[in-house]
């Protein structure tokens, strides 16, 4: 195969863990005889720094004829003035509608070798293998929002937004997902205060009757918080609106051991060259401005979205589970970087550890 990929390194340590996961790569294709090219492009904080915005036209058009993108992270205190008029994060929610991307499937699934690295007591992490169906397109995040002065203060108003159209597809794409695993779809909302909840509810439960073979459940998203450090081996596949699910996988992050082990993929209707759709893989975390730059980042969240970039974008569903087959091993290996190190386990750096996943694919 040879295909053409664009990479949004970003901010913070973006730049390290991107560049961990196109070593990665390059192992990939020696080793299946696959043409990777990779160009890349500015998004997010240093977007602005050098252009004066956050998603610059080039970006998107390369982004718009790539097979798939992968993205690092974007953000940090230097641009994170709550007055300014243009921010980091508004280049990733602009490359997300660009693309048509409305839908972010988030896997939680905890190694057993790193079971000590979590904070959740070992009998509630067994059977953990939970995958978060998130809307990207709606709600609060993309919203009418404004300020105005009223009784000689400033009000600040955002806008929470959805369509059954947009409740319909990212739900469709939630249950055909679970009927691969468990079949049991839970529905995310907070329909006893929302309206837009109320249409959530509404819209899921019909299109839950066209999936008679799969499970389905609703539960508040309070209850949901507190399920996922009581009971998260009871979910399968959860699906919900944009800021629940946003705030929801982080949360579900540290089940894993880690915010650095877990990827995502941000899918669409769009198809590429090769007949399967345009993807943007990142990882879940932040840029991480606290250690950017010291060699000391978790690649594993990256190098596992470029697993599901090669799964879902180009069909390699034999590589990708070689990747993930790398990350695997090295882990029962005994391989930590130093978010995962415990009891007096060496830490490896970036690079070291990348270079082990290199050599196990």
């Amino acid at each position: 195969m040879k295909t053409k990929l664009v990479l949004l390194p970003g901010d913070g340590i973006g730049p390290e863990v991107v560049g961990a996961a196109v070593k990665v790569l390059r192992a990939v294709g020696q080793r299946y005889g696959h043409t990777f090219e990779t160009e890349t492009h500015l998004m997010g904080g240093c977007a602005i720094d050098a252009f004066g915005v956050p998603l610059p036209e080039e970006t998107l058009g390369a982004c718009l004829q790539a097979d798939a993108v992968l993205l690092g992270a974007v953000g940090g205190p230097k641009w994170d003035d709550p007055t300014a008029k243009v921010r980091p994060e508004q280049g990733l929610l602009g490359v997300r509608k660009g693309l048509g991307l409305f839908a972010n499937l988030r896997p939680v699934k905890l190694h057993p070798d790193l079971v000590d690295s979590s904070p959740l007591r070992r009998e509630r992490l067994e059977g953990v293998d939970l995958l978060v169906v998130r809307e990207l397109t709606g709600g609060l995040y993309f919203g009418p929002k404004e300020r105005r002065e009223v009784n000689g203060e400033v009000q600040a108003i955002d806008t929470m937004v959805y369509a059954e159209h947009e409740i319909r597809r990212v739900t469709h794409l939630a249950f055909q997902a679970a009927r691969g695993r468990r079949k049991k779809v839970t529905s995310v909302d907070k329909a006893n205060i929302l309206e837009t909840s109320r249409l959530w509810r509404q819209t899921v439960a019909e299109v839950s009757k066209q999936y008679p073979d799969v499970q389905y459940e609703n539960i508040l998203v309070d209850a949901a918080a507190m399920y996922l450090v009581t009971r998260p081996a009871s979910f399968d596949v959860m699906v919900t609106e944009n800021m629940f699910g946003d705030i929801l996988t982080d949360e579900a992050s540290v089940l894993s051991g880690s915010m650095g082990n877990l990827p995502s993929a941000s899918l669409g209707d769009g198809l590429n060259g090769h007949g399967h759709p345009r993807g943007l893989y990142e990882p879940i975390h932040g840029s991480a401005p606290d250690i950017a730059g010291k060699g000391i980042a978790n690649p594993i969240g990256t190098i596992l979205s470029l697993a599901m970039l090669l799964r879902h974008s180009l069909g390699l569903e034999t590589e990708a589970r070689a990747v993930e087959n790398a990350v695997d091993t090295a882990i029962r290996e005994g391989h930590r970087t130093a978010d995962l190190a415990r009891n007096g386990e060496k830490a490896l750096s970036t690079e070291d550890i990348t270079e082990i996943f290199v050599s196990r694919i």
